[in-house]
């Protein structure tokens, strides 16, 4: 059914709500919310009426509800104020007021250049991306239904990443069974990327394999193939999708991060800013840092409610603290603070900027409980994000819950094997090890972090010290040697500077174990 009111069309099959010829980006509540309205204008809905539709009766909260509908007000041109479509009723509900004309969708999903509206949607500022039907190689038509649910898990599980704008199923799957060449899907769909694939059931054996493409140009970015057995098939649905989006994810960033780089600088928006600090942070250095947190500012500067910068600039200031490359320590301390806090405020819907903010509230203010929390909630909204796995893990180490942090990180390192920050992971679950007593998996996960990032503090740390109460004298002067290289300034006077730990017991390990492998008074 297609719904049309002022100059929208909403598309119920498609799930797609278009502004003209432009596609809106819609979280899948908020659509759901403002289908529910349209259908139900003729009364006033209440927010019990709402909540069983959209979220199955589940407890959600008023916050989380207004949440919604302001962001449906504001994709819609409308405002709490104005209330020229969505007007509510105090104590009472809410209704849809506009005038609306309803049509059915079109006969020939197939027409030439996808003719729903005459014209190619234009292509997100965010990250798009469809997932096309994968091919049924079992050579049994039957099997079309794994195939089919594989690609609806990976749409589910891709659809929880907030800064991703992912093609509903409606649409995708209109290209079943057809040849599709990448670029005009890219440009029927208005989409920035396209992964296709196929899979194979051989006995008790199935292959997947994903193949993540660039639309505009044709150039393949990534392309992989998992492997399992068929045991419980809803079961590998969900883990087989759940592999591809780790694998995807991080692909998505990096090719993210070079179209900003390749893009002109004279006019960049908030989001171009926000890239060029990603490619900064990638970088790893302190002049790479200091050059990412330029770029935050930036970008908070050109959308004081982007979220995400406020959050990575608070990680900035994370990561001065590890690295021992603080200035003003009183100064950085109250900034974390406040861009930490203020990515939480703006970004209650987005996990990433949760996460952050959550890290550097714990380690560099010392908020275990509010960071805790944060990153608590983020794992709610998106249980797949390796970040919050992986930032869950360091505030778990900090408050002492060392058995939970590891079982996080382990988490954290299934759901994206190929994360460019995995040292951060395995540094965190050396640490855990460190002050549970497992000596041997401390020194095992140092140096896994070591291989990828041969100066990380964090994992020399702990490398010196497991080594040295293990007997490895050579091994635990090699790397504290390097840590002193890297931080002259460091004594186990400021030990406490670089590193947060909430139980005193645990802070004593830490210094005395430092004091054994060398560093000084």
């Amino acid at each position: 059914m297609l719904y049309r009111f002022e100059k929208y069309v909403l598309d119920t099959d498609r799930r797609e709500l278009r502004l003209g010829a432009d596609l809106v980006a819609l979280p899948p509540q908020a659509f759901d919310i403002i289908v529910y309205l349209i259908r139900h204008r003729e009364r006033v809905v209440s927010k019990d009426d709402l909540i069983a539709a959209v979220w199955g009766g589940r407890i959600v909260s008023d916050a989380a509800l207004t949440t919604r509908l302001n962001g449906l007000r504001k994709a819609i041109g409308d405002s709490g104020v104005a209330q020229r479509l969505i007007k509510t009723l105090p104590r009472k509900g809410m209704r849809f007021v506009g005038a609306v004309c309803e049509g059915e969708g079109l006969a020939n999903p197939h027409a030439v250049g996808m003719q729903r509206l005459k014209a190619s949607p234009a292509i997100q500022e965010q990250p798009s991306i469809v997932v096309l039907p994968f091919t049924n190689l079992s050579g049994d038509p039957h099997q079309d239904y794994f195939a089919d649910g594989v690609v609806e898990d990976i749409i589910t599980e891709l659809s929880k990443f907030s800064d991703l704008f992912v093609i509903a199923r409606n649409s995708s799957f209109t290209y079943k069974g057809r040849p599709a060449d990448v670029r005009e899907v890219g440009r029927d769909l208005g989409v920035r990327y396209v992964l296709e694939g196929s899979v194979r059931r051989a006995g008790s054996r199935v292959r997947i394999t994903g193949l993540l493409v660039d639309a505009e140009s044709g150039t393949h970015i990534w392309a992989d193939r998992f492997d399992s057995l068929l045991e419980d098939v809803f079961a590998l649905q969900v883990q087989m999708a759940q592999t591809v989006v780790g694998a995807v994810a991080p692909r998505l960033e990096r090719a993210e991060i070079e179209r900003a780089r390749r893009k002109p600088t004279e006019s960049p928006s908030a989001y171009d800013c926000f890239l060029r600090g990603m490619a900064g942070w990638h970088d790893w250095s302190r002049d790479g840092h200091d050059a990412a947190l330029k770029q935050f500012y930036r970008s908070i500067e050109l959308d004081p409610k982007f979220a995400r910068p406020h959050a990575l600039g608070a990680g900035c200031y994370l990561m001065r603290k590890s690295n021992g490359w603080v200035v003003d320590r009183a100064v950085e301390i109250a900034e974390t603070d406040r861009l930490a806090r203020l990515g939480a405020n703006l970004g209650r819907e987005d996990a990433v900027a949760l996460a952050w903010s959550a890290h550097a509230l714990a380690h560099v203010v010392g908020d275990i409980e509010s960071g805790r929390a944060l990153v608590d909630y983020s794992l709610q909204l998106n249980p797949n994000l390796a970040v919050a796995w992986q930032r869950s893990g360091w505030i778990r180490v900090y408050a002492g819950e060392c058995e939970l942090a590891i079982e996080h990180l382990q988490t954290a390192m299934r759901l994206c094997p190929l994360d460019p920050l995995m040292h951060l992971a395995q540094s965190a679950a050396a640490f855990a090890y460190f002050l549970v007593g497992d000596l041997q998996q401390s020194s095992l996960w140092a140096e896994r972090a070591l291989e990828m990032r041969p100066d990380w503090p964090a994992a020399l740390r702990v490398s010196a010290m497991s080594n040295a109460l293990t007997g490895r004298e050579w091994a635990a002067h090699k790397a504290m040697t390097r840590l002193r290289t890297l931080q002259p300034g460091l004594r186990l006077s400021n030990l406490h500077e670089q590193m947060f730990l909430q139980r005193p017991e645990h802070m004593a390990k830490f210094v005395e174990a430092m004091r054994k492998a060398g560093l000084p008074e």
